[in-house]
């Protein structure tokens, strides 16, 4: 019996590999795109802000107390 850890069969290594050559090749290929609307590059911005705002924010740790005794 094998016990080597093996995170990929062949099958995923395949797909891995036509995965990285689609995104090398593809670009070089295709005609460039238009940019996109202006409203759409502001959906990454507001992420980021949510995300930095909840990292933030103080946690609500009421509900959450533990008493611990010895």
């Amino acid at each position: 019996m094998d016990n080597s850890v093996r995170p990929f069969g062949p099958a995923g290594l395949l797909l891995l590999a036509a995965l990285t050559a689609s995104m090398l090749f593809l670009p070089l290929v295709l005609p460039p795109l238009p940019p996109p609307p202006l409203l759409l590059l502001f959906i990454p911005v507001g992420l980021m802000a949510a995300l930095v705002f909840l990292a933030l924010s103080p946690a609500d740790a009421m509900g959450n107390v533990a008493v611990h005794t010895l």
